[in-house]
């Protein structure tokens, strides 16, 4: 009696679904059929096969999402120059604090005005990155 019990309320396993697919079509295709099936299956993202063929049939919204390799590639690139122009911020910031307690005030000018004028350099690179950024953005990412 106390086994029966047991099996009455411990029962264990996958709930059953509501609405299970039991019915099952075999269909046939050629190599180049094949080909295309499996092309458009890959493109559309999906991660079963079952769920692909019923949404063409059914005519569900199929998503597609091309990877661009050229725009990845770009945007990994842009970060890790950004990052190195925070990095040039914050070392630009450690070298005007070091100038003024190791030099004289005279000399620490001299050395601040050939960094400004580097630093007039950079903005006017950073300027040109932007722009291209911009471009980029405008005739690749907005297609």
């Amino acid at each position: 009696m106390n086994d029966q019990r047991k099996k009455q309320t411990c029962k264990g396993g996958r709930k059953p679904k509501i609405d299970p697919c039991i019915h099952r079509y075999v269909f046939r295709l050629n190599d180049k059929d094949n080909n295309k099936f499996l092309s458009l299956f890959e493109a559309s993202g999906m991660d079963n096969k079952a769920q692909f063929i019923t949404s063409l049939l059914f005519s569900k919204e199929i998503r597609t999402v091309k990877i661009d390799k050229g725009t990845v590639d770009f945007y990994m690139r842009l970060t890790s120059f950004y990052a190195q122009f925070r990095a040039v911020g914050v070392n630009y910031n450690q070298v005007v604090k070091l100038l003024y307690t190791h030099f004289t005030e005279k000399k620490a000018a001299t050395f601040l005005y050939h960094l400004e004028k580097n630093t007039a350099e950079l903005a006017v690179l950073c300027r040109g990155i932007i722009e291209l950024t911009e471009e980029f953005n405008s005739r690749s990412l907005k297609k």
